[in-house]
């Protein structure tokens, strides 16, 4: 319990200081929060910012919530119990201008008894038009933090981001990847739980600093209605994606998760425009080029 006590503190934390240095970065805009309670136990913190100076809409929530597991998700876990603790923030930022990137992040763990329980994570970063020296200093802040803990870390975690965050029916990646992981626990990390809540802990602390940097990298370019439009297909397949494969939301929606903080990570306007092809040579082509697995941003 008292692991559970301190988790929970350390990512409420995490969640008042992303939120602090986001609308200080935004300059305009307030979180307006939500308290909320689970039926079935448990609850959270809501938080979203709408119509600012640089973020459209998004969204930094807090959550910890305890009870039984749905059949289909004891199935899905392989376990005979269903009693279950789950804790995390999850974070989707929506930003206004073309050339500011999404970003995503989650950091959570899971426990059904002392021998069932695990973190699970990680950062992956959404941009609508690739920049290069972006998405490579965004990879570099990340392995920095994993190699504080593991020089194996970035690799394996990388990979995992690829593979997990790909549209399968559209044959490419939703962003230029980061990190992702799941179910690290001390036998397969050689990590005790303690260090492994401070690596959990050090990635959520990873968001703000990177974050506000791209922010202040893009956030007064100019752009057109043509690549505000494009904006707007990008945006589609992020909703594809957390709609079609996104794991969390899928937990959420089984588990009587509150509807609203699951699908805070949708986007404000998007545009689904029928079998829309750039043009070659064009930053749009470029993007689409560079939406596949594999590519080495460090």
């Amino acid at each position: 319990m008292i692991f559970k006590e301190e988790i929970v503190s350390r990512y409420k934390q995490i969640q008042d200081e992303i939120c602090l240095a986001l609308e200080q970065a935004d300059g305009a805009s307030k979180f307006e929060e939500e308290i909320w309670n689970r039926e079935g136990g448990g609850g959270g913190r809501t938080r979203i910012l709408q119509n600012g100076n640089v973020i459209e809409k998004g969204g930094v929530n807090f959550s910890a919530v305890h009870g039984k597991l749905p059949d289909a998700v004891k199935k899905a876990f392989n376990v005979e119990n269903d009693d279950f603790f789950a804790t995390g923030v999850s974070i989707v930022m929506h930003p206004k201008n073309p050339f500011v990137p999404i970003i995503h992040m989650n950091i959570r763990y899971f426990e059904m008894d002392e021998q069932t329980r695990w973190f699970g994570g990680g950062i992956d970063l959404t941009p609508h038009y690739v920049i290069d020296t972006d998405a490579r200093y965004f990879h570099h802040l990340l392995k920095q933090t994993c190699d504080r803990f593991d020089p194996s870390f970035y690799n394996k975690f990388k990979q995992q981001a690829d593979d997990y965050f790909f549209i399968k029916h559209r044959e490419e990646t939703r962003g230029v990847g980061g990190i992702f992981y799941d179910r690290l626990k001390p036998e397969n990390t050689g990590l005790s739980f303690d260090e492994l809540l401070n690596f959990s802990v050090e990635v959520g602390n990873t968001f703000a600093p990177v974050y506000t940097e791209l922010i202040d990298r893009n956030r007064d370019k100019d752009f057109t209605e043509q690549e505000q439009e494009w904006q707007y297909i990008r945006r589609s397949r992020y909703a594809e994606f957390n709609l079609v494969y996104d794991s969390g939301t899928k937990f959420g929606l089984e588990t009587n998760g509150r509807i609203e903080s699951i699908l805070m990570s949708l986007p404000p306007l998007a545009k689904w425009i029928y079998n829309f092809q750039p043009e070659e040579n064009t930053p749009e082509a470029d993007t689409l080029s560079k939406l596949k697995k594999g590519i080495n941003w460090v």
